[in-house]
C-alpha cells in the first residue's frame, strides 16, 4: 500500500510545501504573521467593547473596515495586474506594518479614542484588500493546478491555526498586560511575512501594462463577471454566510454577560471556529480528489449556517454551556474550511491570469468585506433581540439564501475541476 493509500489518503496533503520554496517561505510567513493578527483583531474588539460597553459599537468596527476594504479589493486588483504582483504586496505589507506600529502607540499612550481604532481598522482593511489579493494570486505560477486544492487548504490551516492560538493567546496576554501587548506582538510577528515577501522572485503578470491603472480596468474586471455564472455564484453563496450568519461581534457580551468570563473566555470563544476548521484540515487529504467543487461549497456552506444556528439554539437552552457553543461554532469553522478550499481554487483555476489580480480582489472584497457587513448587521440585530437570538436568526437566513441561489443557478452544482469554466 502506498503512503498515499488506506488512512494515507484522508491526512493533509502537504505536497504543494515541498514542491516549492517560494511557497513554503509564504506559507510560514503567513502562519506566524495571522497568529498577531489575531491577536490584534480580538483585541480591537476588547478594547472597544471596554470604552462602549456596546455590541452595537463592536459590530461598527465592520462597518469602517468595510468600504475601505471594498475600495481597496476593486483598485488594488487592478494593480495587482498591472504591476509586479510581488512588489504589489511588499509595499502594501510595509503598510500594514506601520497601521500596527500606531496600534501600540496608542494603547501605550492610553489615548482610549475609539474614532482614533475606528480609523485605523479602515486602513487597515484598504492595504490588505491589495495585499491578500496580490498573494494569492501568486500561487498559480507557484504550483501546479492540480496543487492547488492543496495549497489552498494549506493556507485556510495558516489562517485557522492564527484563529485558534492567536485569539487564545491574546486573551491570555491582554489578561496578563493589557492590550499594548497584544499590539506589541503583532508587530513583531508581522516580520515573518514581510521576510517572505523579501525573498519571493518577481512575478509579473501577463500582459503586465507596467503603469497605474484607470476606473476603465476595474469596470473590466467587473465585466468579466456578468459572463462567469460559476464565479458569481460562489461569491453570493459566501455573502450568505459571511453576511447573514457571521457571529464573531456578539462573542464579547456572550463571554462578559451570558457565559459571565472574561477575555479569557473571549478568546475560546473567538477561536472555535478555527479550532473545528484545524481539526477539518488534519483530514483534508481527499479534497484535492473531489471534482464536483459546485455541488462541495453548497453542502459545506448549508452546515456552516445550521452550526451557527445551533450555537444559537444551544445559548437559549443551556445558557450556561460554554463548550456545546464552543462546539458549534467549532463545527461552522469546519463547514467554512471546505467551502473556502474549493471557492479559491475554483477563482485561481477558472480565471485568466490577465484578470486574476481583478478577480482576487473581488473575492477578496466578499471574503473580507462581507464579514464586516456581517458584522455590523447581527451587532444591530442583536440590539434588537438578544444575542443568542440573533445567531439563531442568521444561521436559518444563511441556510434558506444558499438554497434559493442554487435553486435559481442550478448549473453550480455541476461545475467539474477537470474542466474548469468561469
Amino acid at each position: 500500500m502506498s503512503s498515499r493509500g488506506g488512512w494515507g489518503r484522508l491526512l493533509t496533503d502537504i505536497r504543494p510545501l515541498r514542491e516549492s520554496d517560494d511557497f513554503r517561505r509564504l506559507w510560514f510567513g503567513q502562519t506566524i504573521s495571522q497568529l498577531g493578527q489575531q491577536m490584534a483583531t480580538i483585541a480591537i474588539a476588547y478594547q472597544v467593547y471596554l470604552l462602549t460597553r456596546s455590541s452595537f459599537a463592536v459590530g461598527l468596527v465592520g462597518l469602517c473596515a468595510l468600504f475601505p476594504l471594498v475600495l481597496g479589493g476593486l483598485y488594488g486588483g487592478a494593480l495587482i495586474d498591472a504591476f509586479d504582483r510581488r512588489l504589489v504586496a511588499l509595499w502594501s505589507a510595509a503598510g500594514l506594518w506601520l497601521c500596527s506600529g500606531v496600534l501600540v502607540t496608542q494603547a501605550l499612550a492610553d489615548v482610549d479614542s475609539v474614532v482614533l481604532l475606528y480609523v485605523v481598522v479602515g486602513v487597515q482593511s484598504a492595504l490588505f484588500a491589495v495585499n491578500n489579493p496580490a498573494r494569492s494570486a501568486m500561487l498559480p505560477r507557484l504550483l501546479p493546478r492540480s496543487m492547488l486544492p492543496a495549497a489552498n487548504a494549506l493556507s485556510q490551516a495558516a489562517f485557522n491555526l492564527g484563529f485558534t492560538v492567536g485569539p487564545l493567546l491574546g486573551g491570555v496576554v491582554i489578561a496578563w498586560h493589557g492590550v499594548e501587548a497584544a499590539y506589541a506582538l503583532d508587530a513583531l510577528t508581522f516580520t515573518a511575512a514581510m521576510y517572505a515577501l523579501v525573498r519571493l522572485p518577481s512575478i509579473p503578470p501577463v500582459n503586465a501594462v507596467g503603469r497605474v491603472p484607470g476606473l476603465r480596468s476595474v469596470v473590466e474586471g467587473l465585466r468579466f463577471l456578468r459572463t462567469a455564472p460559476n464565479l458569481r455564484m460562489t461569491f453570493v453563496i459566501d455573502l450568505c454566510a459571511m453576511v447573514l450568519a457571521q457571529p464573531r461581534a456578539l462573542f464579547p457580551a456572550l463571554a462578559l454577560t451570558v457565559f459571565a468570563g472574561s477575555a479569557t473566555t473571549l478568546g475560546l470563544l473567538q477561536a472555535a471556529p478555527a479550532i473545528g476548521s484545524l481539526a477539518a484540515f488534519a483530514v483534508s487529504g481527499w479534497i484535492s480528489r473531489i471534482n464536483r467543487h459546485g455541488a462541495a461549497i453548497v453542502i459545506a456552506v448549508v452546515a456552516y449556517g445550521s452550526c451557527v444556528a445551533l450555537a444559537g439554539v444551544g445559548v437559549i437552552g443551556w445558557p450556561g454551556a460554554l463548550w456545546l457553543a464552543v462546539a458549534f461554532l467549532a463545527g461552522s469553522g469546519a463547514a467554512d474550511m471546505i467551502s473556502a478550499a474549493y471557492r479559491t481554487t475554483m477563482l485561481q483555476s477558472a480565471a485568466p491570469d490577465e484578470l486574476r489580480g481583478r478577480m482576487q480582489g473581488v473575492f477578496t472584497v466578499v471574503v473580507a468585506g462581507g464579514p464586516r457587513l456581517g458584522d455590523f448587521l447581527i451587532g444591530s440585530l442583536a440590539e434588537l433581540t438578544s444575542e443568542e437570538q440573533a445567531m439563531v436568526i442568521g444561521g436559518a437566513a444563511c441556510v434558506i439564501g444558499v438554497l434559493v441561489s442554487v435553486a435559481l443557478q442550478r448549473r453550480f452544482l455541476g461545475y467539474d475541476a477537470r474542466e474548469p469554466a468561469p
